[in-house]
């Protein structure tokens, strides 16, 4: 299977924090632990602490969350000191989502195996951290297979991984061809969480994939001293405002922005956020207010009712996790870089930001249409009107520039300049005016001519774009937009070639041919 690689720099799709953080900047060193390759990952091994109180509830969770399903993999590892983890995390989206949530998969599979073979002595798990308690069903509830867009319609309210997924019932008699593993797992799961475990379990139960819900009270337990002190004192939202108005003033767009109390309420049908308005707790969207006694006993005995947003989930992550890195993509790893402060306020190691795998994967329709037009899949990334231009320069008999032209016109404006200066100063404006006019009629003059030829090789043009359109659905990345089923549906070892064709730090995109 080819398979090539262009950086990601060159790929116009990626923001600046993400590349400069990608190519070792080091104005940005202070926001990060180690960066991710081999020498950083021997380092954090060496100084990697938990508890041995911590594996046992992590261990305990796994089991009760995985009865029932056959071949589990063996989280008694996870006991072991010299055991440890690298995660990924993502929403709930029905049938996976788009493509690049199983890149993120594929991503941490290869990097234990790669992590085991450089270090022996350890053992390694991926783990992938499903979103369960994200309440924003409009971002999961859609998908695009074949270039149909498939869409979950419920009136169901709240953490998303809690909803019952029995009414993708309807999308299934709307395909036209019927994935059974989501059947098997959409249909006969109460809970979307517990659906989205038991596909993945099947995709990946042979690369002793682990997926996490973290929805659960014994590790919300683990964590109460963290939302504690975000309740009381909020911590978070002062170190968060520095460092990101620090990597403002640096140029870089943040991802992410701090909340007062960085918690939302959790319980069944809602998960709405919790503030404080004149000592009193109060849950936005309903009734639900506290007194500060109150909501504390209420941490106490139910640690599960709180749910932490984007600034703390990643802190909750790496306190419940004997984790060494986090998989993320282009928008991910930049606000993590926001983060640190509140890792080191906390005294828990900030774990190793790595970017997941990229790819563009070609067909052989795709790729026999890039052989005839005669061009690299490279070229395509560029946009419409660049690709289209310099397609219709290449392939032209004719040359379609009039820059020659343009350099004698000056040459020959500047001796008129040079003549007329000699006779009167007040010249040259006039001649540079006369100037600019002229080369203004002979570059609207070369456009025309592009056009005319644009027209006369108006066929391949046509193939050209239909082409790009179909591997950059939307002008966007494909893997934003198309679904795995799109490939796997035609072909079950796709999995496998993924798995064939990623190196986890390799951090450049891939181009695929299949």
């Amino acid at each position: 299977m080819p398979c090539q690689q262009i950086e990601l720099n060159s790929v116009g799709a990626f923001p600046k924090l993400f590349l400069d953080y990608i190519s070792k900047n080091d104005s940005l060193l202070k926001f990060y632990n180690q960066y991710p390759d081999i020498q950083g990952f021997d380092k954090v091994i060496q100084t990697r602490q938990f508890s041995e109180d911590k594996r046992k509830t992590l261990v305990s969770v796994l089991k009760k969350q995985y009865q029932g399903l056959s071949n589990s993999p063996n989280f008694d590892t996870l006991l072991q000191a010299n055991t440890f983890t690298v995660t990924t995390g993502h929403q709930l989206n029905i049938f996976t989502g788009p493509l690049y949530v199983i890149y993120k998969i594929i991503t941490i599979i290869n990097l234990a195996k790669k992590l085991k073979a450089q270090f022996p002595a350890y053992n390694f798990v991926p783990v992938y951290w499903m979103a369960s308690e994200d309440h924003d069903f409009a971002e999961i509830a859609s998908f695009n297979l074949f270039g149909k867009t498939y869409k979950w319609e419920t009136e169901q309210k709240g953490a998303v991984g809690r909803m019952n997924p029995a009414e993708l019932e309807t999308i299934f008699a709307e395909l036209p061809e019927k994935p059974e593993l989501f059947e098997r797992a959409y249909l006969n799961n109460s809970t979307l969480a517990a659906a989205v475990r038991q596909y993945m379990h099947e995709l990946f139960a042979n690369e002793s994939l682990i997926c996490l819900d973290a929805d659960d009270a014994d590790l919300k337990a683990i964590f109460t001293g963290v939302i504690k002190d975000d309740l009381l004192n909020h911590s978070a939202n002062k170190i968060v405002t520095e460092t990101s108005e620090e990597l403002n003033k640096m140029g870089y767009h943040t991802q992410i922005t701090p909340r007062e109390i960085n918690f939302f309420y959790l319980q069944e049908g809602l998960r709405e956020r919790i503030v404080r308005e004149d000592g009193v707790y109060k849950v936005l969207n309903s009734d639900l207010a506290f007194s500060e006694n109150e909501i504390l006993q209420i941490l106490e005995q139910n640690p599960e009712r709180f749910s932490p947003n984007v600034v703390l989930r990643p802190l909750y992550q790496e306190t419940i996790l004997p984790n060494l890195a986090y998989i993320g993509g282009p928008s991910e790893v930049p606000y993590w870089l926001q983060l640190k402060g509140i890792f080191d306020h906390y005294g828990e190691q900030f774990p190793l930001l790595m970017p997941r795998n990229f790819a563009l994967v070609i067909n052989q329709a795709s790729q026999k249409r890039i052989d005839k037009l005669g061009i690299t899949a490279e070229e395509l990334f560029a946009d419409e009107v660049t690709l289209r231009r310099s397609y219709v320069e290449r392939n032209s008999e004719n040359s379609l520039s009039l820059a020659f032209e343009i350099d004698d016109i000056n040459e020959v404006f500047e001796r008129i300049l040079r003549k007329s200066l000699a006779i009167d100063q007040t010249m040259k404006g006039p001649v540079e005016a006369e100037k600019v006019k002229i080369i203004s009629s002979l570059e609207n003059l070369e456009k025309r001519i592009k056009k005319a030829e644009e027209r006369n090789q108006e066929t391949a043009v046509t193939q050209l774009l239909g082409l790009k359109q179909k591997l950059f659905p939307d002008g966007g990345l494909q893997e934003r937009k198309e679904n795995f089923l799109n490939f796997y549906l035609n072909d079950k070892s796709f999995i496998e070639k993924l798995l064939e064709a990623f190196d986890p730090i390799d951090y450049r995109f891939n181009i695929i041919e299949i």
